[in-house]
């Protein structure tokens, strides 16, 4: 308790770290502001009833920010740049030049490669924008607009979007934590208390096990979150001894720690925008008046609308880009060369390419036990939802995977600023 009293005192003590928090807070603030302000000739009535039959909506209403749910002007979110994140990654495993520069070419080289991801999300902002509001004129939640009146509204949902994916940018650098993770929660967390009211108001006495099931399962996705997150497998390092003059130095021992799960919540925000985005297009062009394009529009969407189709799409693409994304930004070939270059060895283990081979072994038996976790508990709630035929657990238990993870980040980024100061 004291020590947490002292890193308290630190916070608000240090300008400069107090400056960082306020900026996140000051930033969050403004995205909250814009998720309420909705764009012109939305019928509220028909906007619930929609978002009652079609649990994907939900789905996508995390990466709003519940801009969504309010149509607002930042209603597509920061789910643009997120596909073109996606994208952009995908480039890395097929060009070599862009493998080059995200992992070899520095800050630098990342400083371009994201650059190029806001050039991206800038098109795919404006064809999201289109395709969701002829959706939604097409379901008579907006009112028919003119074609002036559409490309305005086009120019809005776009712009709000590519806004939030500047706030985002802005409090990467100047406040704490990834500003898209934080939005996310931001959003998530904002929909507590009208949900909490929600449940208390519908509550029926009758169905007091299945909100304990699901508290329990809550509190153990939580723990084993925590669990996996926190977990590493340390392989043992020695620094060969160097003889100079009458000095000797070196023959230290530590470790090198590989965390069982590298990417994070980036794979579920990556499964969940790769899931969403051709729901969002299909539905668009379900309602064509070309046949054969109508009827592959309506088996997308009727396939994905399947609980265990979708579940298990969920999740390979949530196994998937554990994998893929721990391997885009943790080189072995990197490590081993930079431990030769220090004197640094694994006992047992020849330097170089040997040295490589192990740590990459190593990594994919811990990533598959992160991956398999992430999946099993990012489909967990589609199984319970399928099982007990409540809607609200899918959203929820995502929901939840994404807020601790990203509560955990901040929690670790806050107190390596605390100990920097403290030192």
């Amino acid at each position: 308790m004291e020590a947490f009293i002292r890193k308290i005192k630190v916070m608000i003590k240090d300008a400069s770290l107090r400056k960082r928090i306020l900026f996140m807070l000051g930033a969050l603030g403004l995205f909250r502001v814009l998720a309420v302000i909705p764009i012109p000739g939305v019928d509220i009535a028909q906007l619930q009833q929609f978002f009652e039959n079609n649990q994907y909506l939900g789905l996508l209403n995390i990466f709003s920010g519940g801009g969504l749910s309010n149509l607002s002007i930042v209603m597509l979110g920061v789910g643009p740049f997120i596909t073109a994140s996606i994208i952009m990654q995908l480039m890395t495993v097929i060009s070599p030049k862009m493998k080059a520069l995200y992992q070899e070419e520095g800050e630098a080289g990342r400083a371009k490669f994201t650059q190029w991801s806001r050039y991206l999300t800038v098109p795919l902002a404006f064809m999201q924008g289109f395709a969701f509001l002829t959706l939604l004129e097409r379901n008579g939640i907006v009112a028919h607009l003119s074609y002036a009146d559409t490309l305005t509204n086009v120019l809005i949902i776009a712009t709000g979007s590519i806004l939030l994916m500047w706030i985002g940018e802005l409090i990467t650098e100047f406040g704490i934590g990834n500003g898209v993770s934080l939005i996310i929660f931001a959003g998530i967390v904002s929909r507590l208390p009208s949900a909490i009211s929600q449940m208390v108001y519908t509550f029926d006495i009758s169905q007091a096990p299945l909100y304990i099931g699901f508290l329990f399962v809550a509190l153990v996705v939580v723990a084993g979150v925590v669990f996996i997150t926190e977990s590493e497998r340390p392989i043992p390092i020695t620094y060969a001894r160097q003889t100079r003059g009458s000095k000797q130095g070196g023959g230290v021992s530590t470790y090198l720690p590989l965390r069982v799960n590298q990417a994070g919540v980036i794979p579920i925000i990556f499964a969940l925008s790769l899931l969403l985005f051709p729901q969002v297009i299909a539905a668009f062009f379900a309602q064509s008046s070309v046949t054969i394009i109508a009827k592959v529009a309506d088996s997308i969407v009727n396939g994905l609308a399947n609980q265990w189709i979708y579940g298990s799409l969920y999740f390979v693409l949530v196994f998937f880009f554990t994998y893929f994304y721990t391997a885009v930004t943790f080189d072995p070939h990197k490590i081993a060369k930079n431990l030769q270059q220090s004197g640094a060895f694994i006992p047992g283990v020849r330097p170089g390419a040997h040295t490589s081979e192990h740590v990459g072994d190593i990594l994919t038996r811990i990533t598959f036990v992160g991956a398999l976790f992430l999946g099993a508990i990012a489909v967990l709630p589609v199984i319970m939802q399928g099982i007990t035929g409540v809607r609200t657990l899918t959203i929820g238990g995502t929901a939840l995977l994404i807020a601790v993870a990203v509560v955990l980040d901040i929690v670790k980024r806050v107190e390596a600023q605390v100990s920097i100061r403290e030192y």
